[in-house]
């Protein structure tokens, strides 16, 4: 496969690819994992998560929108729906999500990294973490092509969401919000996410991630992280 489109896709053209991607890339990553040292687990003691928000048993369950019998347990509200956005063009841009491929919130205070504690608080998802695991080294992890999609869904979140291949250790099926409680850009964010699911034509689903000028805009907005 060549590593650069010297066009952009349809976005049949990418579910299509995603499929073929997906597989690629676990077979791909299978060896690399196994051969690459297991992250030292630790029990996160706090009240609250990394990212500042409380720890809670429960969480709410939401269904995945056009992801078939897929279930993710978020905090309820603002969060859920940013979190849900990110999934959702996910599935409709990268491959088809099934039941599994998500994993949210836990009671098990085990990680691996201080930023997986946030799935404690039902603030953070990861999106097959066996593809994409913590640790694992790039060469290994999302192609270029998904990058560029999960780039252009950054842009689209600004400063709210943060993705686990910009963080230390690595983890590229990890998202998470990245504000503390009450921060007002995360209740904006999730106003305009609303918006676009209420408009024909805007919103996940109907976004052409290749776009020159959302390329443009998602490398900016990278630059600037």
């Amino acid at each position: 496969m060549r590593n650069a489109f010297t066009g952009h896709p349809s976005r049949r053209h990418v579910l299509t690819l995603g499929a073929g991607l997906a597989i690629g890339t676990a077979l791909a990553t299978t060896p690399a994992v196994a051969a690459s040292a297991a992250p030292q687990m630790k029990t996160w003691d706090g009240s609250r998560s990394a990212n500042g928000w409380p720890v809670v048993d429960q969480a709410s369950k939401e269904r995945l929108e056009g992801a078939g019998n897929v279930h993710v347990s978020l905090v309820d509200g603002d969060v859920a729906t940013v979190l849900l956005y990110v999934a959702r063009r996910f599935s409709y841009e990268i491959d088809m999500l099934r039941p599994g491929d998500v994993q949210s919130h836990t009671i098990d205070r085990h990680i691996g990294a201080r930023f997986e504690s946030n799935y404690l608080s039902g603030t953070a998802l990861a999106i097959r973490p066996l593809f994409y695991p913590l640790g694992a080294d790039k060469a290994t992890g999302m192609t270029e092509q998904e990058r560029t999609i999960v780039q252009d869904i950054l842009a689209d979140c600004g400063d709210v969401v943060a993705w686990g291949g910009d963080l230390d250790p690595v983890k590229e099926s990890h998202f998470q919000i990245d504000v503390p409680p009450g921060d007002a850009r995360l209740s904006r964010l999730a106003q305009r996410i609303q918006g676009w699911d209420a408009t024909p034509g805007q919103g996940a689903g109907s976004i052409d991630a290749f776009a020159p000028a959302r390329v443009r805009r998602a490398r900016k907005a990278a630059a600037a992280r």
